[in-house]
């Protein structure tokens, strides 16, 4: 690189990422707007080190002053409130008065994010499927030897198989639906969907389960039929998904109420949209657990869920599905007050 210092800051100045220049003299000669954005100051004629300040940047910047080799570290900082992760470049460039350093600064959080849940997820899917594991190698340890001719033993330890099995059984499920509407997310659906005939059909495949527990289910439809672009099976998996929990949760409430809307504007969707309801009265729950109940793997009680059966994958599940249908998903709950979840979906 040659030419003069205004030549410089006008090439620093069209750089698209954030970006400057350190002169010869160690000092700050030319930066554009993002790198003013992303430091927090202006920096312009500051030594490198009171400009820059982070350690692993400052190391990358001395040691290429010192033999001209391109280095790349990392610099941490936030956009608006949420903290970022920048890949920094420095490398050498040569003026008519003498060798500075460029910095380029590139966004990867975005990178380091999905990394980061990649690892969760991997470490999740692990810790669930190591518990029933090993009380399955244990328990056929068991009948291998000292159960093995005690059929009272044998037929207990067979049950507690089957339900281990079971719940490995639908976490593979529920990770292989999750991936199912993942992959396919961006891809609105337009089929019509009779939604008032799946929520009665789906409410009275779940009565004798909410009997079975002791609570009543009560369905409220409109009058006229509601019909939606949707995907039918997943619309369904909305439906399962919410009656199960309610009904696992909503013990001691006395009844589930579901209930549907006919097409009415909604703010949220800036068009008509209607509104599918399911609310328990159960324990409730607090508040600081709301936003995160949509999260892979999140359980506000992770022993009782487990004892009844859930793969805490569930509402991951709602929720893509009811983004993918370019709708709204609302959770309201108070300890003592049970839950209600309302899915928003366009009507048109």
């Amino acid at each position: 690189m040659t030419g003069s210092l205004p030549d410089v800051g006008a090439l620093i100045a069209a750089i698209p990422g954030p970006s400057l220049y350190i002169g010869p003299n160690e000092r700050v000669l030319a930066l554009n707007d993002g790198a003013r954005d992303l430091l927090g100051h202006y920096g312009l004629g500051q030594h490198y080190i009171t400009a820059l300040r982070q350690p692993d940047v400052l190391d990358v910047v001395e040691q290429t002053f010192q033999d001209g080799k391109p280095r790349v570290t990392r610099y941490l900082g936030t956009i608006g409130r949420r903290d970022a992760t920048w890949q920094v470049t420095a490398a050498p460039a040569m003026l008519s008065s003498g060798r500075g350093i460029l910095l380029s600064f590139e966004d990867v959080t975005a990178v380091e994010e999905a990394g980061q849940m990649r690892r969760d997820f991997v470490a999740n899917v692990s810790h669930e499927l190591r518990t029933p594991l090993t009380a399955l190698l244990g328990f056929v340890e068991t009948l291998k030897g000292a159960a093995k001719d005690d059929p009272v033993a044998r037929d207990r330890f067979l049950t507690i198989m089957e339900r281990e099995a079971g719940r490995m059984s639908r976490l593979v499920e529920d990770l292989l639906s999750l991936s199912r509407v993942e992959e396919g997310e961006r891809v609105r659906p337009t089929d019509p969907l009779a939604l008032s005939d799946l929520v009665a059909d789906v409410a009275e495949f779940y009565r004798p389960l909410a009997q079975a527990a002791g609570l009543e289910l009560r369905v409220k439809l409109p009058e006229a039929p509601v019909t939606i672009p949707g995907d039918a099976c997943q619309v369904r998996q909305i439906l399962n998904n919410l009656l199960e929990n309610a009904i696992k949760y909503g013990r001691g409430g006395g009844r589930v109420d579901v209930s549907l809307t006919g097409p009415l504007a909604e703010g949220a969707l800036r068009s008509d949209g209607v509104r599918l309801v399911v609310r328990d009265h159960g324990e409730g729950i607090a508040s600081h657990h709301i936003a995160r109940l949509t999260e892979r793997f999140y359980r506000v009680d992770a022993h009782r869920s487990r004892e009844v059966g859930g793969t805490g994958l569930g509402l991951a599940i709602v929720k893509h599905i009811v983004n993918r249908h370019r709708g709204r998903l609302r959770i309201e709950s108070a300890p003592g007050q049970g839950s209600r979840f309302t899915v928003i979906l366009p009507a048109r």
